[in-house]
């Protein structure tokens, strides 16, 4: 299976990484392989356009790089990452910004910003944001955020697996975060795909929200401080793109519809006073 193939890859190459190794052995050829560790000691990109290039490729041409990982914004740890460091996968949304303000109220361990999207389009999937968008919020809380392009047709484990490389390189990732509600099947989806990425790096997969009232998440949301707009809708008159979203209940929306769009009848965009 290509997924358990990407794992065990990643895997050995993270042990070896750990000892300080220049190369490991694939487990499915057995070839050779540079780690991150030996393309560092070479000081540049040589353009053969390695697995694990730490200089994003620099040398390769463009028609031939794969999809990369970058920072958007930059951000320093809010605590030494001793106790590791918490993943939130970030759609820029309401359902991300409460599983954020959990964590928040957790002050376990220290957040990086995860928001996968298009690389063709160049925008967060069902959300429609754009990449300035995500930054923006990233800045507005002051937190590190990374955007992993998903490449069409490409496999959407070894591309999250990417950019996790770059959080673990500062510092061991405790727990990957979502902040899902109730959708039973995409949890499973969630834990079928990531389980074993997470497993491989030493963490868990974490769902703060999970079973949540919705009026404990209206309180939350209503006392951040936080605004929200409507980035996405499939509600023709009740919720148009562009028009504010209260989490308090809204007598405007049909009793068919999730009031927090959780069928995908709607989608958010959280919108900070600085951002």
């Amino acid at each position: 299976m290509a997924t358990e193939a990407h794992t065990k890859i990643w895997e050995q190459h993270e042990l070896a990484c750990s000892r300080g190794e220049a190369t490991y052995r694939d487990p499915a050829t057995g070839y050779q392989v540079m780690t991150r560790v030996g393309l560092v000691s070479r000081g540049q990109c040589c353009g053969s356009g390695c697995r694990h290039c730490p200089f994003e490729h620099a040398e390769v041409p463009s028609e031939r790089r794969p999809p990369e990982a970058r920072w958007l914004h930059e951000a320093e740890l809010s605590a030494a990452p001793a106790d590791g460091i918490d993943v939130l996968f970030w759609s820029g949304g309401k359902d991300s910004y409460a599983a954020y303000l959990d964590l928040q109220q957790e002050r376990a361990r220290p957040c990086v910003l995860l928001t996968t999207y298009d690389g063709v389009a160049g925008r967060v999937a069902h959300q429609e944001l754009s990449l300035e968008v995500i930054r923006r919020q990233a800045r507005a809380l002051d937190v590190p955020s990374l955007a992993v392009p998903l490449a069409r047709g490409g496999a959407y484990v070894e591309q999250v697996e990417r950019g996790l490389q770059k959080i673990i390189a500062r510092g061991r990732v405790s727990r990957l975060v979502f902040g899902d509600l109730h959708l039973a099947e995409i949890r499973r989806w969630r834990e079928a795909m990531l389980g074993s990425v997470a497993a491989a790096a030493g963490a868990t997969l974490h769902f703060p929200l999970w079973g949540v009232d919705y009026g404990v998440l209206r309180r939350r949301l209503k006392a951040s401080g936080a605004t929200f707009r409507v980035c996405a809708s499939q509600i023709p008159g009740a919720l148009s793109v562009g028009s504010s979203w209260s989490p308090a209940p809204s007598a405007e929306l049909p009793d068919s519809v999730d009031p927090f769009g959780e069928w995908g009848e709607f989608h958010t965009e959280v919108v900070f006073p600085t951002s």
